[in-house]
């Protein structure tokens, strides 16, 4: 299952570990750190050496409750950035956006995946990852940051999420995106409470028995705090044991802060995948 990132290719068939770098002042786990060009830079050259694959730029704060950002500020937040990424490290740069001018000035600056939250249906974001013909990540979300936590409710959260996935790629490839350049992403957090990621999380082989490579970020995400009661700094047992039973489940992405020790549980459950039952 290989992928082109603009002349770089993916073997989705084996999993990838894909580094967040965010470039705002306000997301949930390192708002501000990476604030600069420089310190993303930086930050990457780490994520890269820690093995990740695939480098997720973000400019505006997707964490429940967070004030959208406007498009020449975010562009400002992420080119530069992108920039420098682009000019030293062999990796796939993904921006994390909704806006349509976000992706065309991203894509621009050398970012080949368009991670967005809202699935492509924000004005002219369909149109634009068509023309930019550049993989893209579609997301489910219900409702908005600012209001997706309000009391979600689903009468079926899996095959909720699955249905809305299908119509979003249905209209990708109306819109002439070939599904060889299609990732989903269940969303884990996303207007959704603890009960909704739990069971999307023990039955995400329904998403996964696609043809379609899925991602899944659940790094130090509301969910192990919780279930454990535990802070944001403590959640990294909890995002490990998470993203093992997203990649048994057939998950090829894995979205991370912890880089280093995401590639090792990756590989782990790689090696226990692949062992075999005849030696």
């Amino acid at each position: 299952m290989m992928m082109d990132f603009a002349g770089k290719s993916l073997d989705l068939s084996a999993p990838h570990v894909m580094g967040i770098v965010n470039v705002t002042p306000d997301s949930f786990s390192d708002g501000g750190r990476f604030f600069s060009a420089d310190k993303a830079l930086e930050q990457a050259r780490k994520l890269v050496a820690d093995g990740a694959t695939i480098i997720d730029i973000g400019g505006e704060s997707t964490r429940p409750g967070s004030e959208p950002v406007g498009v020449e500020e975010e562009i400002r937040r992420v080119v530069p950035a992108i920039e420098a990424i682009h000019a030293e490290l062999d990796v796939v740069i993904s921006i994390d956006t909704m806006k349509a001018e976000v992706m065309r000035a991203a894509v621009t600056a050398g970012a080949s995946l368009i991670n967005d939250v809202n699935a492509l249906r924000g004005d002219g974001a369909l149109q634009a990852a068509a023309e930019l013909g550049v993989p893209v990540c579609l997301m489910h979300m219900q409702g908005s940051p600012q209001t997706m936590q309000q009391q979600p409710h689903y009468s079926d959260v899996v095959s909720e999420v699955n249905e809305f996935l299908s119509e979003r790629v249905a209209a990708c490839e109306a819109a002439g995106i070939s599904r060889s350049k299609i990732i989903l992403d269940p969303g884990f957090g996303f207007g959704k409470n603890a009960r909704h990621n739990l069971r999307l999380m023990k039955h995400l082989s329904v998403i996964t028995e696609s043809d379609l490579p899925v991602l899944v970020g659940v790094s130090r995400k509301s969910i192990i705090g919780a279930m454990l009661n535990i802070s944001v700094e403590e959640r990294l047992a909890g995002s490990l044991a998470l993203a093992s039973i997203a990649i048994w489940q057939g998950a090829k992405i894995i979205r991370s802060h912890d880089v280093r020790e995401t590639v090792q549980a990756v590989r782990l459950c790689e090696h226990v995948m692949q062992v075999n039952d005849f030696d």
